[in-house]
């Protein structure tokens, strides 16, 4: 084998086929389930999104209905994973807390199962999706709500799921820019192929694991900076600049230092990401409703002289990271904020998975030692050893 076979990181590697989501190359555009994503965010409420990954077409208003009536049954916070969330530490990352509930959940929704019973069906699976779906606001809620000292805000089976997340975490009536812009953002980060934390999954999936312990594994991939934390390193970097005016030192003193500078970039997107026009559309709405311009002029400045020296354009981590920020959100919360709208596409991948499965086991490389012995081993060495110990190896 050459290193001409070898594709790092798996890169240009077709794993398999999926009818979930694409990224059209001749318009450089995210298609779920054929629709362009910009389309879906401009039209359609997140749950029903959610409907179409998972069942293949947007809902009926009579569907969206029972799905919705099926979900509220699981808005509000389990009292057990609340325990489990409240023995972990305050400084813990949100995303372990996340990563805990969600196995508790599924501890709770498998007890007395076998491993195979636990797989579950493409109906039951569905129903399970569904349940994190609706259970996640709540946990990403709390964990916000705790770490600044809050009591959790329980529910309200009238509002939408937007308007839910909201309040729960909040305990306010948000105004509908606000709804609109966060609804927007959910549906932009809730699918893209096979992406590491998709593929993870998937991983898990394909040797006969349950859901849930997929969406854990996913959890864990979605938590590294290189995936689902680079929102919360755009605010880092936006609140080590400060202000507009700084941009430049600042970024001749990152790229003089080989700083890696997080929002920019995709390995996917050739030409920009297809998603940053309409989530920095939703950010223009928050700027403009918070009147912070001065956000607005951090975020140009900091995308010309980076665009301009690099050539590399921004994906949607840049536009979300301030956006999720003057809604409210602590920047600790933004990956918990991903999770809740990738469960949706991870759980369409799990059920797509299960559905033509072959266990994903690839190859590697060998670049070790080559084959060497143990000084004083002899082939029989182990059968004297065994024949002077006889009661040892029958144990």
């Amino acid at each position: 084998m050459t290193d001409q076979d070898i594709r790092k990181g798996l890169v240009g590697v077709v794993a398999d086929v999926t009818a979930i989501s694409k990224v059209n190359p001749e318009t450089n555009s995210l298609l779920y389930r054929g629709y362009p994503v910009q389309e879906l965010a401009a039209t359609q409420p997140f749950d029903a999104v959610a409907y179409l990954l998972w069942h293949g077409e947007l809902p009926t208003d009579e569907q969206l209905a029972a799905q919705r009536a099926d979900g509220r049954q699981y808005r509000a916070l389990a009292p057990e994973v609340k325990a489990a969330i409240d023995q972990l530490p305050l400084d813990a990352h949100p995303m372990d807390e996340l990563r805990t509930a969600v196995s508790v959940i599924g501890a709770l929704a498998t007890a007395g199962e076998d491993v195979l019973e636990a797989t579950g069906t493409a109906d039951e699976n569905i129903a399970r999706s569904l349940h994190l779906f609706a259970a996640l606001p709540a946990i990403v809620a709390y964990g916000q709500r705790r770490r600044r000292g809050l009591d959790p805000i329980e529910p309200r089976e009238e509002l939408t799921y937007a308007e839910n997340f909201l309040w729960m975490t909040f305990g306010e009536d948000p105004d509908p820019i606000v709804v609109d812009a966060f609804n927007r953002s959910m549906i932009l980060y809730a699918e893209h192929s096979f992406n590491a934390s998709t593929f993870t999954a998937r991983v898990i999936t394909s040797t006969l694991s349950d859901l849930y312990s997929a969406v854990v594994g996913a959890i864990g991939a979605l938590k590294g900076p290189l995936h689902g934390g680079a929102n919360e390193a755009v605010l880092h970097i936006f609140d080590e600049i400060g202000d507009a005016s700084n941009v430049v030192p600042w970024l001749d003193d990152a790229l003089a230092n080989k700083r890696k500078i997080m929002g920019f970039g995709h390995r996917v997107y050739k030409r920009g990401d297809s998603r940053v026009p309409t989530m920095k559309a939703a950010l223009d709405t928050l700027v403009e409703f918070y009147d912070r311009p001065d956000v607005a002029d951090l975020y140009r400045t900091l995308e010309s002289e980076f665009v301009s020296r690099k050539g590399i354009y921004p994906n949607l981590d840049y536009p979300s990271g301030p956006a999720y920020n003057l809604i409210g959100f602590d920047t600790l919360t933004f990956t918990p904020l991903f999770v809740a709208a990738r469960i949706v596409g991870w759980t369409a991948h799990i059920i797509e998975q299960q559905g033509s499965n072959a266990l994903i086991r690839p190859l590697s490389a060998y670049d070790g030692p080559d084959e060497r012995h143990v000084v004083g081993y002899t082939p029989d060495t182990e059968a004297i050893r065994l024949s002077e110990r006889p009661e040892e190896a029958a144990g």
